[in-house]
């Protein structure tokens, strides 16, 4: 597949799902997870028992953000500061949320989705969804 055409597929989406609950689990976090594909579409979800119900909403407007610029949601946030260079786009695209927790997924060098996590510190969350960008192959 050339890598404009490049996508998550379904099983490698719960792949990602299935690795970062278990790190969340791992926490003794609940947590909401989503994973998006190359077109910033939700492909696979999980709110864990007790997670936050803000928190849905959060987590998938992380992967978007991810995917949509194919970086760290907390590298967003640094230039999205005050006087940055990206001030105030966390108010385009219908959201983008600016703190860690969310992290493109990559085959090779290649954007294939994102993933967003969120329902503890942004820390856990960047955590959490590192685990799970991190089983993706």
């Amino acid at each position: 597949m050339s890598p404009l055409g490049a996508d998550i597929t379904a099983e490698q989406a719960q792949a990602v799902l299935e690795a970062a609950r278990k790190k969340a689990e791992q926490l003794k976090l609940a947590m909401n997870i989503a994973v998006v594909d190359a077109g910033a579409n939700l492909k696979a979800f999980l709110r864990m028992d007790g997670a936050w119900l803000g928190s849905i909403d959060i987590s998938q407007k992380k992967a978007r953000t991810a995917r949509f610029f194919d970086m760290n949601t907390g590298e967003i946030g640094k230039l999205s500061q005050p006087g940055g260079s990206l001030y105030n786009i966390e108010v385009s695209n219908g959201g983008l949320i600016t703190f860690p927790g969310g992290i493109p997924l990559k085959i090779g060098d290649t954007v294939v989705g994102g993933i967003g996590v969120s329902g503890s510190t942004v820390e856990n969350d960047h955590e959490v969804a590192s685990a799970g960008a991190a089983a993706l192959k």
